[in-house]
């Protein structure tokens, strides 16, 4: 007896095999991939709203690692061992140019250099940068010296930050913070409360610049307008880690409409 379902199933006309030409791969410029906190709600809504403003061409790929919102030394400590797995999650079958690791004050808790050997134990041939590396550069590029941080973190992460840039040279000439210990709550900062903290720190007339601590912090889009405001430069861990991956990834492209920085 014929099967009923064989019986209504439609008749297929024969599959045609299709001509297409070969063109330019997404980041056929750069490939950048991203290790960003699971929660995270700022860093790639940055990072596109820098490569929106470029030619085709640069590519963004992330993978989230698994954090806790709670922002602690220990918490932060706790990702070095997820660093690599996360990395190789990057588009597996096609290596990147840069890779970021997207946490500020784990990369300063970790160390940067070790967060570095995690980011090529996954991607070998890339080059790497997180943001308390990529501040310092994106910082001495703008000729700072007498620096003020802006931190949303609670105490016990702003003592072992202010060691972090003032190993690096720097002498630190005004600190605040939000006192928030939370991702999600940081994430919630409007922008201006943010820029008008910049500027109230800056204004101090022992500052060259001020830089803004972590990656769910907003300030990429007042960046410049803060800096005209203020008449100092202005960076802050997003803005800087992503000038420095496409510098890294050989995008020299000019940006006045993001600051200084992107200038530079």
């Amino acid at each position: 007896m014929p099967d009923a379902a064989l019986e209504l199933r439609p008749v297929m006309p024969p599959v045609r095999k299709m001509d297409y030409k070969v063109g330019k791969k997404l980041g056929h410029r750069a490939r950048i991939g991203a290790v960003v906190l699971a929660s995270d709600e700022t860093m790639e809504f940055e990072f596109r709203t820098v490569l929106n403003s470029l030619d085709d061409g640069v590519a963004l790929y992330h993978a989230r690692i698994e954090n806790s919102p709670e922002i602690t030394p220990e918490t932060l400590r706790a990702m070095e061992g997820k660093i690599a797995g996360t990395a190789r999650l990057l588009l597996p079958q096609s290596p990147m140019d840069v890779v970021a690791y997207g946490c500020t004050s784990a990369s300063v808790a970790i160390g940067p250099e070790r967060v570095s050997e995690l980011l090529l134990e996954a991607e070998p041939t890339a080059k790497v940068t997180n943001p308390a590396t990529a501040a310092v550069e994106a910082l001495r590029a703008m000729g700072v010296h007498r620096l003020a941080i802006l931190t949303p973190y609670q105490e016990s992460v702003n003592v072992f930050f202010g060691e972090f840039f003032a190993d690096q040279g720097f002498e630190i000439a005004a600190f605040g913070s939000f006192l928030e210990d939370n991702d999600g709550a940081v994430a919630a900062i409007d922008p201006a409360s943010v820029s008008e903290a910049v500027i109230e720190l800056g204004r101090d007339p022992n500052v060259d610049g001020v830089f803004v601590a972590c990656t769910s912090t907003r300030l990429l889009e007042m960046a410049a307008e803060t800096e005209r405001k203020l008449g100092k430069p202005v960076t802050s861990s997003n803005h800087a880690i992503i000038w420095h991956s496409l510098r890294l990834g050989g995008i020299d492209d000019i940006m006045p409409q993001f600051g200084k920085l992107y200038t530079l």
